[in-house]
């Protein structure tokens, strides 16, 4: 993340689908907070970003548009119940990222059979890379 203008719009995505299933739970918002200070956002400004909502910015690095969906993944694992809104909201989302729909699959069915929901690094990254030649 260059700017902190791509931080808001990087936490901003992750509200939206946060509350995709209609509820916010604790340990979702948990998480989000964890993110948003590891990003450098206030609390205020975090508290802020759920009552408005400002266009995504695209991110234009593969690596970083990986590992943002992969933060959206686990987000949607926070809670520990998958709902079908949140499994076609992920789809999408990778899909409109520019990723790889055999690399969104298999990272989501890696995450979904991992005790922790959580994969290697190094995992994620292949299963987005080995479609490049």
């Amino acid at each position: 993340m260059d700017t902190y203008e791509e931080k808001i719009s990087l936490i901003s995505e992750m509200i939206a689908f946060a509350v995709v299933d209609g509820e916010l739970h604790d340990r979702e918002y948990d998480f989000l907070w964890i993110v948003a200070q590891e990003l450098g956002i206030s609390k205020q400004v975090f508290l802020e970003l759920f009552a408005k909502r400002d266009a995504v910015k695209v991110i234009k690095d593969e690596h970083n548009r990986i590992m943002q969906f992969y933060r959206l993944a686990l987000l949607m694992h926070c809670d520990g119940v998958l709902h079908d809104r949140e499994i076609k909201a992920i789809n999408e989302i990778g899909i409109n990222m520019g990723l790889n729909p055999m690399g969104i699959k298999k990272t989501l069915k890696a995450m979904t059979q991992s005790p922790t929901k959580m994969i290697d690094p190094e995992v994620l990254l292949f299963a987005f890379m080995e479609q490049h030649n």
